[in-house]
């Protein structure tokens, strides 16, 4: 997104109730991708790339695409328009009703390749008689290589255009060729001051010649032939892709994928597989869309797509944080046996990357690129900086380590995981204070300070998963224990060592306990005080006490089957009224939506909204919680568990296909307005990722309460 275009859509939605204006949304419309690119293709049909941090090429920050009769433009944008995925694919079809015809589009997104083939069909009823030859497609693009809409050349060919500033080239090319094609400059300064949004593409003005080959804005006029007109654009680094290679594979592509039918089976090689026998399959294949489509090469995700480049009414989205990254491969591990699908490739290039970015003193950065994991703009770099630590977010490393623990057990082999498991337990240990609790930090909202049960919950997950699958983990696997800090003072045994730390944590725990409301608090603040607010992070307590209790039941090497868990009968009445409390406390219902706000007095992004928002996450969160305490009573032969599950499969309900929190493209956002206006990030992976490990845990390990489930339904 250029400034040009956030001035332009606050000109358009300032004032606006529910929309914050000078964002670039995606509440609507679907996207294509999976291979870095990542191309939004709107409600209306407008194509914009939000894969920068993906692949570090900006790509196209605008288009129109129209239907020209006699010179006279019908755009798109302003048709009849509906909207779908093809099958299990990102394949997006789109359907635009004109006067003159029925426009049939499909775009896809193939690599750094995003291709869109629109067909007519002027047979319908109500379309005007028009001679089909005479109509044409009229693409209007804007390209800003290495984010620059300044100093932009382009080079013409016959069937394609060449957009530069220095490294990247991007280029529009026509299976079909050009029948015309001409530049214009973008919005100038007194249109950029002007009270009213200036609508684009302007008319060819005569007396800007220069506009012609000195920006990234590009018109053409595209024939049809047999009713079919297909375009494509490819983003390209000129080190890596000569401008004959580049037209090569435009070629190629255009030969290839000459049928909606050939484009389908390439958009199907593009994700995972997903077996028909798959528990709430519709849920499952979109999850694993979504995640698909976040996803850099490197294996590590965008929270969302970046709606707000200029941290006008957020922080950026479009950047990997390792809590979140951790916590979807974490689900993505456990979900996958259970829904059938193979993701052992995904494992083992998140578990790569997890390696690769770990700092010297075993913790995580606030976060990174995803395409490299260079350390990204971020606010909670203390263990980078100079001064106190108060600025880093301990539950990030606490996450990873659970994740990276489990993947070892499952098989995941990467160069240095057991050595970055040594040095993340030592970074652990600098933060836990001699009370068994983490020390004061940012929370996993990233908007406090304190020490927060959200942290030590992870804590509590990170050292029972290192003392349940850390058998051989040693000192010995650190090339230089003295560069790690604390790394030279631990144990012989490891696992050992972390399983004492577990239960360190989980005694400590008692101290957040506040019984006049029968939850766990908040935090303790800075000051020493206790905030015992609602808090939808604290949920994480019920998967954390699952893993503390397989702790025990594993003993020391026993296989489990007659071993008795870790987690005692008071702390299983802690639990039970705590989610309970925290569910029923943070319900939200209105004649909209259904679901779990965040906290207790959260006001970001309210608008003119009098109460907190709903979040999907949050509502997610609430169903696996739910779930995972489920799975702790019923290994506990405690009956309160059926009724755990019940809440779960309500909650899920809500966050789920049909349901009030889930778009009718299948997507998540993040939050939602009273009047069920969906807000921020769309899609958000993190409550994708929720959702389909809830699906997997109720059908996989839960099966004793479905009958049950369907005598209710």
């Amino acid at each position: 997104m250029q400034l040009r275009d956030a001035l332009d859509d606050y000109k358009r939605h300032a004032g606006d109730g529910t929309r914050f204006p000078g964002e670039r949304r995606t509440v609507s419309g679907r996207f294509s991708g999976g291979d870095g690119r990542l191309v939004h293709v709107g409600g209306d049909g407008e194509l914009r790339d939000f894969g920068y941090p993906l692949t570090g090429q900006t790509g196209l920050v605008r288009s129109r695409i129209g239907l020209a009769v006699d010179g006279e433009v019908t755009w798109l944008d302003e048709a009849d328009t509906t909207q779908r995925y093809v099958g299990d694919t990102a394949l997006v079809e789109t359907v635009h009703e004109t006067p003159w015809a029925t426009v049939t589009r499909h775009d896809l997104t193939l690599g750094d390749a995003h291709l869109t083939r629109a067909t007519l069909d002027v047979g319908e009823d109500g379309h005007a008689n028009v001679d089909p030859d005479a109509l044409s497609l009229v693409v209007y693009v804007r390209f800003a290589p290495d984010g620059r809409d300044d100093r932009v050349g382009q080079l013409r060919y016959d069937d394609a255009v060449e957009v530069y500033h220095a490294d990247e080239h991007d280029f529009l090319a026509s299976a079909t060729g050009f029948a015309d094609l001409r530049g214009q400059l973008p919005a100038t300064f007194p249109e950029l001051l002007d009270e009213d949004p200036t609508d684009l593409p302007r008319d060819r003005d005569g007396d800007r010649y220069e506009e012609e080959r000195l920006s990234g804005e590009v018109i053409a006029d595209v024939p049809f032939e047999d009713g079919v007109a297909t375009v494509a654009t490819l983003l390209t680094d000129r080190s890596e892709t000569d401008r004959e290679t580049a037209r090569e594979r435009l070629d190629a592509l255009f030969a290839d994928l000459d049928s909606v039918d050939a484009l389908a089976d390439a958009a199907a090689d593009a994700l995972p597989s997903v077996p028909e026998s798959a528990p709430a399959r519709e849920s499952v294949v979109a999850d694993l869309r979504v995640l698909s489509l976040l996803s850099a090469p490197s294996g590590l995700r965008i929270a969302g797509p970046d709606f707000d480049p200029y941290y006008e009414h957020s922080g950026g989205y479009g950047y990997t944080w390792f809590r979140d990254d951790a916590e979807i491969s974490g689900f993505l591990l456990g979900a996958a046996d259970a829904v059938g699908v193979d993701l052992d490739d995904r494992h083992a290039r998140s578990a790569r990357m997890y390696v690769a970015t770990q700092r010297p003193d075993g913790s995580w950065p606030h976060r990174v690129w995803p395409r490299d994991g260079a350390l990204a703009p971020g606010w909670a770099n203390a263990r980078i900086e100079d001064g106190p630590d108060v600025d880093y977010q301990a539950d990030q490393t606490g996450s990873v380590v659970a994740y990276l623990a489990r993947a070892r057990d499952a098989g995941t082999d990467v160069d240095g995981l057991d050595q970055t498991l040594v040095a993340a337990l030592a970074g652990l240990d600098r933060t836990l204070e001699p009370d068994g609790r983490p020390v004061v930090c940012q929370n996993a909202w990233e908007d406090s300070a304190g020490r927060f049960t959200h942290t030590a919950a992870t804590f509590l997950e990170a050292y029972s998963e290192l003392g349940r699958h850390g058998e051989g983990l040693t000192v010995d696997a650190l090339d230089d224990p003295d560069a790690v800090p604390g790394a030279a003072s631990l144990p012989d045994d490891l696992a050992a060592h972390a399983r004492d730390r577990a239960r360190e944590v989980y005694e400590a725990l008692d101290d957040l306990w506040v019984p006049e409301r029968g939850c766990y608090a908040l935090r303790e603040t800075v000051d020493g005080g206790i905030d015992d607010r609602l808090d939808s992070a604290t949920l994480g307590l019920a998967a954390a006490h699952r893993s503390f209790d397989a702790l025990g039941r594993a003993g020391d090497g026993g296989d489990g089957e007659d071993a008795t868990g870790a987690v005692d009968a008071e702390r299983l009445d802690r639990l039970v009224s705590h989610v309970e409390t925290v569910v029923d406390g943070l319900y939200h219902e209105t004649d909209a939506i259904t679901g779990l706000t965040r906290y207790e007095g959260d006001g970001w992004r309210r608008a003119g909204q009098a109460s907190e928002k709903v979040w999907t996450v949050s509502t997610a969160w609430g169903a696996n919680a739910c779930a995972e305490l489920a799975a702790l009573l019923a290994a506990h032969d405690d009956p309160r568990a059926a009724d755990l599950v019940e809440r779960a499969r309500d909650l899920l309900a809500h966050v789920s296909p049909g349901g009030s929190l889930c778009e009718p493209t299948t997507y998540l956002p993040e939050q939602f307005f009273d009047d069920g206006t969906p807000d921020s990030a769309t899609p958000l992976g993190w409550p994708h990722a929720i959702r389909l490990a809830t699906v997997a845990l109720l059908d996989d390990e839960l099966p004793q309460f479905a009958d049950r489930a369907a005598a209710d339904d």
